[in-house]
């Protein structure tokens, strides 16, 4: 029950960041990348840090620790993202940072030597195949400087990954999300003051938009994302997070009335179809063998 319970989670995680797409292309038009990410990590460990007080008064030095190195990956993994989309489309943007669903299996075999799933490994490079019809457009220009920047973006969100799996079996995850969203909130703002963009919009549809990003895709969704890896592997956690792109497109177009197109539609059938494969395993594929049938007989 708790495995399902994780991935159910963790199917949430990518709805309410497929969502954010949307809402982030609202709040640019009103802040600049590094302020949104400063104020979203802010919302996230202000808000977590009220509700959960009591439990602060317990935090652990090895809580302190862990907590600082995955909000250090978390926003080096942002940053790289960020940086990167300026010296390259957002499509491949977004298509090389889903290549972290590749990388995970293969980190968890170089630094544990964990055998890799052939089936989960076969389902993350289905979901990169559907990310890419979801993304990609048909004319894909020369590697740049942009495109590196962004796979050590993927690298970052995958060792994030990788990490919090193996941190949250001896951590309480709601400290480890808190210890997380403060280090990247401080980053964040170290970054934000570095670059003197301390001029803030007031706008309500931008702060509106800004606010939704750091209560439901920062604090609600790494709250989810670090509970379900108590549960769930690490290849599996990134193909579930690699439908955030399917739930973007949906959301972009109910939202944004983006045009539904017969790319778009493959590219969903392909993710899905990955999680499939990477769920069910290979009874999905054996079906019921002779013993089986003459038992229900």
């Amino acid at each position: 029950m708790s495995k399902y319970i994780g991935e159910i989670m963790l199917f949430t995680t990518a709805i309410i960041w497929g969502s954010g797409f949307a809402f982030s292309a609202i709040s640019l038009d009103y802040f600049t990348p590094y302020q949104i990410l400063a104020i979203r990590f802010s919302v996230g460990v202000l808000i977590l840090s009220i509700i959960f007080y009591n439990r602060l008064k317990h935090i652990k030095k090895s809580t302190i620790k862990r907590g600082f190195i995955l909000g250090f990956l978390l926003y080096l993994a942002f940053l790289l993202q960020t940086v990167g989309l300026q010296y390259t489309t957002p499509s491949k943007n977004a298509f090389i940072t889903a290549i972290n669903v590749v990388i995970v299996p293969f980190i968890a075999f170089f630094m544990d030597k964990r055998k890799v799933d052939k089936f989960e490994l076969s389902g993350a490079f289905l979901a990169i195949i559907g990310i890419g019809f979801l993304s990609l457009q048909l004319s894909v220009a020369d590697i740049n400087v942009g495109d590196l920047l962004t796979l050590g973006c993927a690298f970052g969100f995958a060792y994030q990954i990788y990490y919090t799996a193996k941190y949250v079996k001896d951590e309480d995850p709601i400290l480890l999300t808190i210890v997380q969203m403060g280090a990247a909130a401080l980053f964040a703002w170290l970054f934000v003051l570095a670059k003197g963009e301390v001029d803030f919009s007031l706008e309500w549809e931008g702060v509106l938009s800004t606010l939704y990003l750091g209560i439901f895709s920062t604090t609600l969704a790494y709250c989810f994302q670090t509970m379900a890896q108590k549960f769930t592997s690490e290849t599996k956690t990134a193909i579930i997070l690699s439908t955030e792109a399917l739930w973007g497109m949906v959301f972009s177009v109910i939202i944004l009335s983006e045009v539904l197109t017969g790319r778009m539609i493959i590219g969903a059938a392909l993710i899905l179809t990955a999680i499939i494969l990477a769920e069910t395993k290979p009874d999905f594929f054996k079906g019921k063998s002779l013993e089986d049938i003459k038992e229900i007989k």
